[in-house]
């Protein structure tokens, strides 16, 4: 199956991200936000990140307005139905995307591959809301999903060979790198990354350096671009603990037991970059 109309559940930023892909690549999307407010807010965050591209030399004006004219929004599921694929990029709450799930499967075309952004949530249990299970598969953007090159593509026990060929096909229609992996809490990356991330934080609440010497010695010592503190900021620390929530119930690994520090942030609503402030503080 060849995809040519997208829908994209979520206004966030990982939504906007993957609709800016889609449309850039040339497909037609339909943005689907809870309201018209950040709908609207969505088209003028993709028109300042088109906007710099053009100014840096990275596209044209014409690429620009080509691909602005792609992209639609509205606040209705009902106006999904008729899409190829459908990717939602909600909140990282299996019960939301559970009730979103059925929602898809009353309203899209029978063909339709729904797909799901999660980074650790089970894809299976998404895929048995629907009546399609054999049409429903993981598609994880990274973020900022313009610029990191890696999709991995979930395949839960119920999906179909179609199916993952026509993710992996979408993927790299994208210009992304498609990396197949199986429905297991965390994947690949997530399931290496967030022990690393949470033992940044315990090393801090020990004193053993600061936050800065920490990002600096992971960036020098190990190559990284960015360090474990700039990294939880730029993920979300809500996020963050919620991922590391998912993969300590599946494994009961200390090592993804969210540490206090991770938790009394999230309490006190210092989230990151989407907040302003989290380890570090940021203008909004």
């Amino acid at each position: 199956m060849v995809i040519k109309r997208v829908g994209i559940v979520g206004s966030g930023i990982m939504g906007s991200g993957v609709a800016e892909v889609a449309a850039a690549s040339g497909h037609e999307v339909v943005l689907r936000s809870r309201t018209q407010a950040s709908a609207d807010a969505t088209l003028v965050g993709l028109e300042k990140s088109l906007a710099k591209q053009v100014e840096k030399g990275k596209r044209s004006e014409a690429e620009r307005d080509e691909i602005l004219a792609r992209v639609s929004t509205t606040t209705a599921v009902d106006d999904l139905a008729d899409m190829d694929l459908v990717l939602e990029s909600v909140v990282e709450d299996l019960a939301v995307k559970k009730h979103l799930f059925t929602e898809l499967d009353r309203v899209c075309k029978d063909e339709a591959v729904l797909a799901t952004n999660t980074s650790t949530l089970p894809v299976v249990e998404l895929a048995m809301e629907t009546g399609r299970p054999d049409r429903v598969c993981g598609i994880h953007f990274f973020n900022p999903a313009p610029v990191m090159s890696l999709v991995e593509v979930v395949r839960p026990v119920t999906a179909s060979d179609e199916t993952i060929a026509t993710a992996v096909a979408f993927a790299e229609a994208c210009g992304k790198d498609p990396v197949p992996v199986k429905d297991q809490a965390g994947f690949v990356v997530n399931a290496l990354l967030f022990p690393y991330l949470n033992n940044a934080v315990r090393l801090l609440e020990q004193g053993v350096a600061t936050k800065e010497g920490i990002d600096i010695a992971m960036k020098g010592g190990c190559g990284f671009p960015m360090g474990p503190f700039a990294l939880l900021d730029l993920v979300g620390l809500d996020t963050s603990v919620a991922i590391l929530d998912t993969l300590y119930a599946e494994y009961r690994d200390p090592n993804y037991a969210a540490v206090p520090l991770l938790r009394r942030m999230v309490a006190a609503e210092t989230l990151g970059r989407k907040t302003g402030r989290g380890f570090y503080q940021y203008q909004k």
